[in-house]
């Protein structure tokens, strides 16, 4: 399965010289429960064009949408999910998001705000052997091209919380990524939709193309 994502993932790691090779997707992932994983529509686009324009990727900016329960969500080597409220998992689905990140894939979960206790629910149904660890200011995520010497940037207010990175780990590979109380999201959409100053927008989209770069290079 690892091979298969090896294969998914040629545009990224050849660039423009790879021939009739599809440009890779990023994922938004779908769920159930009620909360709303649709959020900041406009957050993925920019988000994969900051990437191509700067790591020299060629994602394609037309992200995909998939359920949590999909085999299609095995095209998608990298996924984001978030949301304000309630996510649901069910068996199956709890099943296939574990057969999928176990196989290769990678998952980046973002609280958009009021999803923290449905979502450390959630993945004990996905990893129940598994616990979210804070990962520290030194770990290679927060190094990539962009350097975070003090961890996850703050976005939005959440409360005045501090910012917070966790990972879930299978045989020592970061498969999850969990950033918490930062809203990477909201800071990647179109400056219309937040208002957010320059160099807050500037400072999430280095951080989301940081979790990219590590999610492609680990």
């Amino acid at each position: 399965m690892r091979y298969l994502f090896l294969l998914l993932l040629l545009p990224l790691l050849l660039g423009s010289s790879a021939p009739d090779v599809a440009r890779l997707r990023l994922g938004l992932l779908k769920y159930n429960g009620g909360g709303d994983w649709y959020a900041n529509p406009t957050a993925l686009p920019n988000l994969a064009n900051f990437c191509n324009q700067t790591l020299r990727t060629d994602l394609d900016p037309d992200y995909g949408t998939v359920d949590v329960g999909s085999a299609e969500l095995f095209n998608y080597p990298w996924v984001h999910m978030t949301g304000h409220g309630n996510v649901v998992f069910s068996s199956s689905e709890a099943e296939n998001l574990r057969n999928y990140l176990i196989g290769g894939g990678f998952l980046h979960i973002d609280d958009n705000y009021g999803m923290d206790p449905f979502i450390r629910v959630a993945m004990e149904q996905v990893f129940p052997e598994a616990k979210f660890v804070e990962l520290p200011f030194d770990h290679p995520i927060y190094h990539q091209t962009y350097d975070f010497p003090g961890g996850l940037p703050k976005i939005h207010e959440h409360d005045g919380k501090a910012p917070q990175g966790y990972g879930l780990f299978w045989e020592d590979r970061l498969v999850c990524f969990y950033t918490y109380s930062s809203d990477l999201g909201d800071g990647w959409e179109d400056e219309s939709v937040h208002n957010d100053p320059p160099e807050i927008r500037a400072a999430a989209l280095k951080m989301g193309s940081n979790v990219i770069e590590y999610a492609f290079r680990q």
